[in-house]
C-alpha cells in the first residue's frame, strides 16, 4: 500500500464524516426548532435587521440581574 492509496482511503472517509456529520446537525437544528427550543429562523435575519435601535433577538437574564 503505498501513500496515494492510503491519502484516497483517508480522503474517502473524511468525506463520509463529513456528510454524516453535516446531516446530523441539520437533524438537530430541525429537532430543536419542532420542539420550540430555538428560533433559528430569527437568527437569520440579524443581516437583514441590522440597525442601532433594532430590538435584540433575545433577553440577556444577566443583564437585567446587573441592573
Amino acid at each position: 500500500m503505498d501513500i496515494r492509496e492510503l491519502q484516497a482511503y483517508a480522503y474517502f472517509f473524511m468525506t463520509i464524516l463529513l456528510v454524516v456529520a453535516l446531516y446530523g446537525y441539520i437533524l438537530h437544528l430541525y429537532r430543536s426548532e419542532k420542539k420550540g427550543e430555538k428560533d433559528y429562523e430569527k437568527y437569520g435575519k440579524i443581516a437583514l435587521d441590522d440597525e442601532v435601535d433594532s430590538t435584540p433577538i433575545e433577553s440577556n437574564p444577566k443583564s437585567k440581574s446587573e441592573k
